[in-house]
């Protein structure tokens, strides 16, 4: 239940071009009315209604401009690199134009590699159930660990995540997986403080499992992930609460602090949202919702994230997808997923925007 696959990774390659060839350099000036404090910043990933270049540009023109972090979350590539590309030549490539773009509007950067399947957390990523392969085995966890080395020195980030909502894969997933997962982000870790000591870790949590959400049951508590990835400096949480909630009030405002009693590192959104337009649920149920039920989502949001002392948050999908314009390769599950965005596929606002460009002028405590 999540998006950490988005339309992002299918025109990468596109927009990678226009920044390879182009150099950039803008100031970005945000002006702040004195009002009461955010202790989070905020940011998206790159995203746009169909794999287009021209509405890749223009979605980023728009989200970099309510922006102060920018996250990048995909999975390993790995269509591309057990083909034979390089690691190197797929970062340069792929990423490093845009990241340069994003520190000359002087953004906080955040990188997560995902090591499974970000779009059904029961499997392997699709690539590698195509040819019979898992992150259970050495070599694909030696890949995947090749990966994030390269993206770390090559990006630097800010912040780094190793393996996305580890709760999820532990109780949903073939346990062979979940322990590929674990032994990889761990020797991943290792891989990167003798390199990096600065960039600071995590993994991700998805927090409507955590509650018991997700099964009908109670509360799960994500004690054991501190326990199976004690690298970590911080923790991310991934949250799409329209799954389980009729309305936003209803979360309890101890969503996410709960998850961290007793503990005093930090917190960030790292995926998350609430549909803005009634849709199928997983189960067949109807999820009922409107663009001013997500609007009354973004600022319940802004309330868990103060009880929290957050860091930042993530909106992955600052557009819609628009379905038609999808290849067939992308899973069908993304039909959850489609009405995220803060401004529908023609780039027109939602009360949501509103809410959200609302909370951003909040000044940054840092």
């Amino acid at each position: 239940m999540n998006l950490s696959v988005t339309i992002h990774s299918i025109f990468m390659k596109n927009i990678a071009k226009f920044f390879f060839c182009i150099s950039v350099s803008i100031a970005c000036h945000k002006s702040n009315p004195p009002q009461m404090q955010r202790t989070y910043y905020m940011g998206f990933a790159n995203s746009a209604p169909r794999p287009d270049l021209n509405l890749a540009i223009e979605s980023l023109d728009l989200w970099t401009q309510r922006s102060d972090a920018a996250i990048i979350s995909n999975e390993v590539p790995w269509d591309s690199l057990l083909s034979g590309e390089s690691v190197e030549a797929y970062v340069l490539f792929n990423y490093k134009g845009l990241t340069d773009y994003y520190r000359s509007k002087n953004l906080k950067i955040w990188v997560y590699v995902d090591p499974e399947n970000g779009l059904n957390r029961a499997s392997d990523a699709d690539a590698l159930v195509a040819i019979g392969k898992s992150i259970a085995q050495p070599a694909m966890q030696q890949l995947y660990r090749r990966f994030v080395i390269v993206m770390d020195s090559i990006i630097q980030p800010d912040h780094l995540g190793l393996a996305l909502e580890t709760n999820l894969i532990r109780g949903i997933a073939p346990d062979s997986v979940y322990q590929g997962v674990k032994q990889a982000a761990n020797a991943a870790a290792n891989d990167i403080r003798t390199t990096d000591t600065k960039v600071k870790l995590s993994v991700s949590v998805q927090v409507d499992y955590a509650w018991g959400k997700l099964t009908g049951g109670s509360y799960l508590g994500v004690g054991q992930d501190f326990s199976d990835f004690p690298f970590i400096v911080e923790l991310g949480l991934s949250s799409y609460p329209y799954f389980d909630f009729n309305l936003p009030g209803d979360i309890p405002l101890n969503y996410y602090s709960r998850l961290v009693d007793a503990k005093t590192l930090p917190v960030f959104v790292s995926e998350g949202g609430w549909t803005s337009q009634t849709i199928n649920g997983i189960t067949g149920s109807i999820i009922s919702s409107s663009s001013q039920i997500q609007a009354d989502y973004i600022n319940r949001q802004s309330q868990l994230l103060d009880q929290v002392n957050a860091i930042a948050v993530f909106q992955l999908s600052f557009t819609d997808i628009d379905l038609t314009g999808l290849p067939p390769s992308v899973p069908s599950s993304i039909k959850y997923f489609v009405y995220l965005g803060l401004v529908d596929v023609n780039f027109q606002p939602k009360p949501s925007l509103t809410a959200w460009d609302n909370i951003f002028k909040r000044s940054l405590k840092q």
